[in-house]
């Protein structure tokens, strides 16, 4: 039993690792995931990186590319595009369940704390990493709030992907749309109980963070 246990250890620490690594930009968009080196570096069998990489693949953080090859996942301007669509979608149904609850102020409070804590990533000086921590610790209390655990489960698998475009944009630019300033007309359209209010904002603050983060408008046929 323990050496059952010593090994799911070793594949857990290797896959929150790995994931840490993708997530916090050491391994870039398109970067090449190699087993031998990857073993070395976390004093592990290649079969435990093996059964890692395979579960981030599930999780849409790394791509097999030619010949199998395993690399860090790039998402192009369309799927940027339509990532953000459906997080838009997700927490505007979040927004609206908020809203027709009875708990719409304590969730509304809830919200200004995840704000405080963006604010103080901010103010702090803190890291990109944990400035992305607590910009999408914004968005996730939001649709823990929903009480919705299926629109939950659905957001989460979006937060991996989501972490590796934000982490792999450039510019100060990118410190705007984190902002406690772009996030707290959110909070306070809830605590007013104006959803075509909060829509809106939740909306236009999709769009901005698209642009912020460098994504053009997306190309029509007449533009292309």
């Amino acid at each position: 039993m323990s050496s059952l246990t010593r090994s799911t250890t070793l594949r857990e620490r290797a896959l929150v690792a790995l994931r840490t690594a993708i997530t916090t930009g050491q391994y870039r968009p398109g970067d090449h995931l190699g087993e031998v080196e990857i073993a070395e570096r976390l004093s592990v069998s290649r079969g435990t990186v093996r059964e890692a990489l395979r579960h981030l693949q599930q999780e849409g953080l790394v791509t097999a590319g030619a010949r199998g090859m395993l690399r860090v996942s790039q998402l192009t301007p369309t799927e940027v595009r339509e990532l953000f669509q459906v997080r838009e979608a997700l927490e505007g149904l979040a927004v609206a369940q908020i809203i027709a609850s009875p708990r719409r102020q304590d969730a509304a409070e809830a919200l200004r704390g995840a704000l405080a804590k963006l604010r103080d990533a901010f103010e702090s000086g803190a890291d990109l990493a944990a400035k992305v921590e607590a910009d999408l610790g914004f968005h996730l209390r939001l649709c823990e709030l929903s009480g919705n655990s299926i629109l939950l489960r659905t957001w989460r698998q979006l937060e991996g992907p989501m972490r590796v475009v934000i982490m792999s944009a450039a510019g100060e630019r990118r410190d705007v749309a984190m902002s406690a300033t772009s996030h707290s007309p959110i909070a306070d359209a809830i605590a007013r109980g104006d959803a075509a209010a909060a829509q809106e904002i939740l909306h236009r603050h999709m769009t901005s963070a698209i642009e912020q983060l460098g994504i053009g408008p997306e190309a029509t046929p007449d533009t292309a």
